[in-house]
């Protein structure tokens, strides 16, 4: 849902611009957050420096990333143009967008999940031609306020290690410190389907069996969403998928697995990214533009080869994520990937020109995960306790929390 906020005017003397940040109006205001969203990308280019870039297309949805969250606001930074009737033209110059939601912190005597109410802050972006100017500190000074009205204990962030102006900007002037460090792996979409080995079995969980044999496993997990149901039967989400040894007697009773599991078994789900935004890599080099398109080329002409393809990402492409990657046994990194074998095929009818999760750094199935580390990121998450006191005396300040082997990255915000 999406609450009303009071605007805020301040003002930066150094550079005498009057800076105001209000809540996004999606009648007016698109045509201009979707300018600042080109600029800002522009920017990341290299300013016409020949650097690749990653384009992100919301498919006309500035709220795309953040409208499947139980609680979410959009904020925008406008200044005075001077332009327009009687001179009261203004133009949005930042924006910043964040939701809410209560998310496992921790467990009580190791299995009770700890739930808290945690905000998360995204899409945070200033006009080149804005920053070193406050802006991006007034948006989100402007935006935890809204988090602290809405009962959030902490807010976290995520970006890119090597993005330093990013961490400068939330490690040195919001606040924020250094939280966890994910990895994001991308695997492209090739034209061929891969095979899936007659050693493993897959079946497709309902929602209901799912949101149970989740809430089971992820327990302990940081981050699991106390609204995992709400995900699970999203439209975007396109099944949840359980993976055991062929010959594994199953009769549909997650309850019966849960209580007997095998010795090895694997889950995850796939979400539907490419129906809410799309990518597209630009300033490629021509010759890498050639190389990838005969590999797509010769993989069309003699698909029994199996040949590695590189997609079309100079284009407008989507992606399926993968979320929820659990699992246990020592054959649990294999039979997760036959089911990331099975999500690329899924991508593959569907369109798609990637498939991406986000693990852990110690995440234990990590190994079944086929990806290019080139196409992939590693993550910084930065946190920040909002909260005067403790919710949860047994946990405490959960900044200061060792980081556990897993971690549950909700597909909505991703």
């Amino acid at each position: 849902m999406v609450v009303a906020v009071a605007a805020v005017v301040e003002e930066e003397a150094a550079a005498a611009v009057e800076v105001r940040v209000r809540e996004y109006n999606g009648g007016r205001d698109r045509g201009g957050v979707e300018e600042v969203e080109r600029e800002c990308e522009v920017g990341s280019s290299g300013g016409g420096s020949g650097k690749m870039c990653l384009f992100t297309d919301l498919l006309g949805d500035p709220l795309c990333r953040i409208r499947n969250s139980p609680a979410y606001l959009m904020l925008v930074a406008e200044t005075a143009t001077g332009t327009g009737t009687g001179g009261g033209g203004t133009r949005i110059i930042g924006l910043v967008r964040g939701c809410v939601k209560s998310v496992v912190s921790g467990s009580s005597h190791g299995k009770d999940p700890i739930y808290t109410k945690v905000a998360y802050i995204l899409g945070l972006r200033v006009s080149p031609t804005h920053r070193r100017k406050g802006v991006g500190k007034k948006l989100v000074e402007r935006m935890e306020e809204w988090f602290r009205q809405k009962g959030a204990e902490y807010s976290y962030m995520a970006t890119e290690q090597d993005n330093e102006a990013s961490v400068r900007l939330f490690t040195g002037r919001c606040g924020y410190a250094k939280f966890r460090t994910p990895s994001v792996l991308v695997h492209p979409v090739f034209r061929h389907a891969l095979g899936l080995s007659r050693r493993v079995s897959i079946v497709k969980l309902e929602p209901r069996d799912a949101e149970r044999l989740y809430r089971w496993h992820f327990a302990a997990v940081e981050f699991f969403p106390d609204d995992i149901d709400a995900a699970l039967s999203n439209a975007l989400s396109l099944g949840t998928f359980i993976a055991v040894p062929a010959g594994t007697r199953w009769d549909g009773d997650v309850k019966a697995f849960i209580a007997s599991p095998p010795a090895s078994w694997a889950v995850l789900s796939v979400w539907n990214c490419m129906d809410a935004f799309r990518l597209e890599v630009r300033g490629a080099p021509r010759v890498m533009r050639a190389a990838a398109g005969a590999t797509r080329m010769v993989d069309r002409a003699a698909p029994w080869l199996g040949i590695p393809s590189i997609p079309n990402l100079f284009a407008p492409f989507g992606l399926y994520f993968l979320y929820g990657l659990g699992g246990a046994g020592p054959g649990a990194p294999r039979l997760v990937r036959a089911l990331c074998r099975h999500a690329h095929n899924m991508a593959r009818r569907g369109g798609c020109g990637v498939v991406a999760t986000e693990v852990a750094a110690c995440e234990p199935v990590r190994a079944g995960v086929p990806h290019w580390a080139r196409l992939g990121a590693e993550d910084l998450w930065c946190m920040k306790r909002l909260a005067d006191g403790y919710t949860h005396g047994t946990l405490g300040d959960w900044t200061k929390a060792p980081p556990g082997r897993s971690i549950f990255v909700d597909p909505r915000e991703f």
